[in-house]
């Protein structure tokens, strides 16, 4: 296996990235917003972003003052919008 994927998991090992993750499966959010749908402090979020968007999973856009995330492109999810496709594998959030 490359070693590129040992490092994305890592990433993803940690339940506070999946949630999110699975937050932004149902579209694109405001940090605010995370925080609140998530139960995050503002600060730990703001880490677990950085670490998403240094991984390549979540990208950001300025909209005024705020900054809204999403899902990287080339990250496809399932027809029904609860899977992330690695292209190696699935991974299936509950609703």
């Amino acid at each position: 296996m490359d070693s590129r994927w040992a490092d994305k998991f890592k990433v993803l090992a940690d339940p506070n990235r999946l949630a999110v993750i699975g937050e932004l499966l149902q579209g694109e959010f405001c940090a605010g917003e995370l925080s609140e749908r998530l139960e995050i402090e503002p600060t730990l979020l703001s880490h677990h972003l950085k670490v998403l968007r240094e991984a390549g999973f979540v990208t950001s856009r300025r909209e005024g003052k705020m900054i809204r995330y999403s899902l990287a492109e080339g990250l496809s999810c399932s027809v029904d919008g609860r899977a992330l496709d690695l292209g190696c594998c699935q991974i299936t959030f509950r609703k």
